[in-house]
């Protein structure tokens, strides 16, 4: 017998929806922000290192960590909308969601395993990690408008995320208990790994386990999805002329598409932000001592991930009194000057106060997004291929923006002039959302 599923609307599918970010969240905040970026540079410094040969090139960490990340992405913005337009065609976007999932889940246990030794297998989980991710990210993302009404879509947006700062927070909370007092659970040094990296590869056992039975009540609750009309021939070009069909169809949706084109260039900058804020924080910060630096590093994260929770449901509350785009429009502006004062932060309580105020802005902008190009999708059973856009742009501004964010700091040997850039990249962003019409017409 065929099990029923909760209706659109109801409250059991809304929460199995938003529940997802519970569990795939731990992993943006633990390995992409905060154990692993600390790690990756411990690995180097113990084995007083700075470069490694791969594929008969020497190349320093930095360099290596950030080329792997770039080729994800492209990868990821290539699969995308591929997977996207399979799963549309089928009706079974579940099953695609299950795979990434796992996928990312396996990749994060991999991590386990990490080291310069065996830099290949460590350097594929952390490719498959991404993917694994931000694919399965976007599939969930793509369920938003065929499980909520308009009107509940704000809400529940920020309702994820906002579940997915939580529990990440908990998990973070734990794992930073055994990097602080690894002798409590029976970590002791070794040769060559100190009983505080020990935990770090720990924390990532313990990433990829929670990802993979959280996701459980999602998978129980979501429906397979829609499936497409008419013959099922070549299914994996279908997905690319699905692509094609909403390129199309976008040039008949004029609010969507100069949407689409401001949260390319707004959200350029914010998800470098993200990507290198700890990398930032490392290198421009004085912390005194490397036990400082850990501390103070996951303790920002921290600050950001908490205050980001009242922050979504801040920016929901307020879209619902003055509009989305008059909200975003303002989010972005707050974002330029934070951009700004972020060029003078040296001192970890300044670091402190600029990762407090990112809170307030960081999961609002994320969320009221993700809504915001919901609602303004045209009547269509293809939502899947349409998210799939949203998330190519999202995937390709990570690209370029890193790469300026990279070429920029390499140029002028400071990251800090890189912030300038990324807050010229908000006030464009606030400008074309400016240009955003009220209604479809």
């Amino acid at each position: 017998m065929a099990k029923v599923h909760a209706l659109k609307g109801s409250k059991k599918l809304l929460n199995a929806w938003a529940f997802y970010d519970w569990a795939n969240s731990v992993y943006s905040l633990v390995i992409s922000s905060a154990i692993f970026p600390i790690f990756y540079g411990a690995l180097f410094r113990v084995a007083e290192i700075e470069k490694v040969t791969v594929f008969g090139v020497e190349i320093a960490r930095a360099p290596l960590i950030s080329y792997t990340t770039s080729a994800a992405f492209v990868f990821i913005a290539i699969v995308t909308p591929l997977v996207s337009g399979i799963a549309d065609y089928l009706g079974n976007k579940k099953i695609f969601l299950k795979f990434f999932c796992y996928l990312g889940a396996a990749s994060c246990i991999g991590l386990y395993w990490f080291s310069l030794k065996h830099i290949y297998f460590g350097l594929v989980c952390y490719f498959f990690g991404l993917v694994g991710f931000w694919v399965s990210f976007a599939i969930n993302n793509s369920y938003l408008p065929d499980i909520a009404y308009s009107e509940q879509q704000d809400g529940i947006s920020a309702k994820g995320f906002s579940l997915g700062y939580i529990g990440s927070v908990l998990l973070l909370l734990f794992n930073l208990s055994m990097v602080l007092f690894p002798s409590f659970y029976g970590l002791t040094d070794d040769v060559g790994l100190p009983a505080e990296m020990k935990a770090m590869k720990i924390s990532f056992l313990s990433v990829g386990i929670w990802w993979a039975i959280f996701s459980q009540y999602t998978f129980n609750n979501l429906p397979k999805g829609y499936k497409r009309q008419g013959e099922r021939r070549n299914v994996v070009l279908n997905g690319f002329k699905e692509l094609k069909s909403v390129w199309h169809q976008l040039g008949n949706e004029i609010r969507l598409k100069r949407y689409l084109v401001a949260f390319f260039v707004y959200s350029m900058a914010v998800q470098t932000i993200m990507l290198i804020a700890t990398y930032f924080g490392e290198e421009e910060i004085n912390w005194g001592s490397d036990e400082k630096r850990t501390i103070g590093l996951i303790l920002s994260i921290l600050i950001i991930q908490l205050i980001a929770i009242g922050g979504a449901y801040l920016t929901a509350f307020i879209s619902n009194k003055i509009g989305n785009i008059k909200t975003l429009i303002t989010v972005n502006l707050v974002w330029v000057l934070l951009c700004v004062y972020a060029y003078f932060v040296k001192t970890p309580t300044d670091f402190y106060i600029a990762a407090g105020l990112v809170g307030v802005v960081m999961g609002g902008i994320q969320a009221l997004s993700r809504s915001t190009y919901s609602k303004f999708l045209p009547d269509t059973t293809d939502t899947t291929s349409f998210f799939s856009f949203y998330d190519v742009s999202e995937k390709i501004g990570i690209v370029i923006g890193t790469l300026i964010y990279g070429v920029i700091a390499q140029w002028t040997g400071s990251m800090r002039n890189s912030t300038i850039v990324l807050g010229i990249f908000f006030l464009i962003g606030a400008f074309l959302l400016t240009r955003v019409p009220k209604s479809k017409a």
